[in-house]
């Protein structure tokens, strides 16, 4: 059984509380094509750490104590 939709006359007209006269067309197209970095916790690695700046700390802590390991003579 189909629903039968009436669309209305004025369905493709702007609401007058929309107002788009002042916008840029392709304002942040460039930030779009740096791309992003977003990396996924799992719950249990995310409820170590209380926001972004202490995952960067750690992670800085890790990259520095491997950078150190490296400059062991073989």
């Amino acid at each position: 059984m189909k629903k039968n939709r009436k669309v209305s006359e004025t369905s493709d007209e702007m609401r007058p509380e929309y107002d788009f006269s002042g916008g840029v067309r392709g304002k942040y197209v460039q930030r779009f094509r740096e791309g992003t970095n977003i990396v996924i916790l799992e719950p249990d690695v995310a409820a170590e750490f209380k926001d972004s700046a202490a995952v960067n700390d750690a992670l800085r802590e890790v990259l520095k104590s491997r950078r150190k390991g490296s400059r062991r003579p073989a």
